[in-house]
């Protein structure tokens, strides 16, 4: 038993040594998350810097842009039109290469490129040069604002996100405004991917660069990085377990040692290191096993349930109609301010979202120009088709709810499209999947099952406390996570500063068994005169 013991107490005292600093770490670049995540470029953020559609040439439809590019009308997964590459009025069409549901079963193969064609000329855009990232950037910074190319990066600290592998390789450039910001250019069709200000660089490598370790992103740990990170989650959680049960056994419940304290450390790092561990030991165990939970180890929440089924819905890939409504009759109908056209194909109908900054978006019929309103039943009717299991409920949310809600845009998990009301589609499959759609547009936003049900337990409450009802409470949740964070930073400093300790006993003990060199024994010399 005393043997087991000391066995105890050593591996915690060796891991603690090894990973207190990286607990200290994560608490601290998890406040500052709180308030700065990863730079991200948010749909609104896009729509603000794209120029107006209304006043740009467009002398192409896009049944010509899209015969002058080989394309013959489709089928097309995505249809827009914008001056988002170049400043120059653009088509981008997405062909449709790819199965039915292939994306759903290879989530982290890159999305496909769209082919860009000129507007004007008809012309294919074959590769993004410098000039090309420039005039793009320009249009985006707009006017009086002066742009700098740093030059193409395949990835960079603020460039690890997957969802850029298919615009690699990027353009740099950097505008000369009050922000002091980074833009990145797609290298496949010239569209700003990513904007960085000087406080999100800045702030990021405080933040989320160091707290999900991308240090070893982008180099030779590239491949191990998703190990690392499982790995050392899991260790934490054992430092923590073991530091638990530690520090339970040593506190004395009844009574109080002889320096008159229920610890029985005498110095005070090692007290408050006791105490600390002891007040923040369940908080610590939360947030490191919901951080690994984030990382869906070995695929735990990958449920293997059937793809959507979106051309059932939507009655086939997108397509053009016969007799479209002209470019022109598309954008006098359109929002004044209207920056991007969007072709899609929803529940039977060849439609055109019409967006633009800070309005909603108008849904307008592609053949007739009209505004497109949806009979209920026959959207339900469609979404029902998602998937081969009967429908056992169709909510209409008006308000977030534990699984639907929103964050502030550049906070983590902030910054995507969640309108209200929303349609929440109750499926009776084997996984419970729910299905939200856009009663205004038709559009999926996003499918979660049992599984991913859990993980938002598991990860988005334990380790970021999104419970609806204290989020909503700003400065409560403020208050508690930064008081938390600090509980956590007071054990992982106090073990930081006692390992480093420890570590430097060892090496000065060790020095001093080290024998002392001995001098030379010279040979006797004698006199043989």
């Amino acid at each position: 038993m005393v043997h087991a013991k000391r066995w105890l107490f050593l591996i915690h005292r060796w891991l603690g040594v090894l990973l207190c600093a990286f607990f200290a770490m994560w608490f601290v670049s998890g406040v500052v998350m709180m308030y700065v995540g990863y730079p991200k470029l948010t749909p609104a953020e896009r729509l603000e810097h794209l120029p107006p559609l209304r006043s740009a040439p467009v002398v192409l439809e896009p049944a010509q842009a899209l015969a002058a590019a080989g394309l013959h009308g489709g089928p097309l997964q995505d249809l827009r039109l914008s001056l988002a590459s170049a400043g120059r009025a653009v088509y981008l069409a997405t062909p449709a290469h790819e199965a039915p549901g292939a994306r759903a079963k290879n989530a982290r193969a890159p999305r496909p490129s769209a082919v860009v064609i000129d507007a004007t000329t008809g012309t294919v855009l074959t590769s993004v040069d410098t000039a090309h990232a420039l005039a793009s950037a320009a249009a985006y910074a707009g006017t009086g604002i002066a742009v700098t190319h740093e030059g193409a990066v395949d990835e960079d600290a603020f460039t690890h996100s997957r969802a850029l592998d298919a615009h690699r390789p990027l353009h740099r450039v950097r505008l000369d405004d009050a922000e002091g910001t980074v833009l990145y250019i797609s290298g496949k069709t010239g569209e700003v991917v990513r904007d960085a200000t000087r406080t999100e660089r800045v702030w990021n490598y405080a933040g989320a660069w160091i707290h999900w370790l991308y240090p070893f992103r982008g180099n030779v740990f590239n491949a191990y990085w998703t190990d690392i990170v499982n790995w050392l989650s899991i260790l934490g959680i054992a430092v923590t377990v073991l530091g638990t049960v530690v520090g339970v056994m040593r506190w004395r419940f009844s009574g109080t040692y002889r320096n008159g304290t229920r610890s029985p450390y005498p110095g005070a790092m090692m007290r408050w290191h006791h105490i600390a561990g002891l007040l923040f030991a369940v908080i610590t165990f939360t947030w490191i096993f919901s951080g690994l939970m984030s990382m869906n180890p070995w695929r735990i929440f990958d449920s293997g349930a059937a793809p959507l089924r979106m051309e059932a819905m939507h009655g086939g890939s997108l397509l053009l109609p016969e007799q479209p409504a002209s470019v022109q009759a598309l954008l006098a109908a359109a929002p004044a301010s209207v920056r991007e056209l969007r072709w899609t194909r929803t529940a039977g109908h060849t439609l055109v979202q019409a967006t633009a900054p800070g309005v909603r978006t108008a849904l307008l019929d592609a053949a007739s120009a009209q505004v497109h309103t949806w009979d209920k039943g026959a959207l339900e009717a469609a979404v029902a088709r998602l998937l081969p299991a009967p429908v056992a409920r169709i909510d209409t949310l008006q308000a977030y709810d534990t699984y639907y809600y929103t964050r502030d845009a550049h906070t983590m998990g902030g910054g995507a499209d969640k309108p209200l009301p929303v349609l929440r589609v109750v499926f009776a499959d084997a996984q419970a999947s729910w299905v939200h759609v856009d009663p205004h547009t038709g559009t999926v936003l996003g499918r979660i099952d049992s599984y991913r049900r859990l993980s938002r337990w598991l990860f988005g409450m334990l380790h970021s406390w999104d419970w609806l009802p204290l989020i909503t409470l700003r400065p409560l949740w403020d208050i508690v996570m930064i008081v938390l964070s600090l509980g956590g930073v007071a054990m992982s400093l106090t073990g930081v500063v006692i390992g480093w300790r420890r570590v430097g006993l060892k090496l000065r003990a060790a020095r001093q068994r080290r024998p002392l060199p001995q001098a030379p024994v010279l040979p006797m010399q004698t006199d043989t005169a």
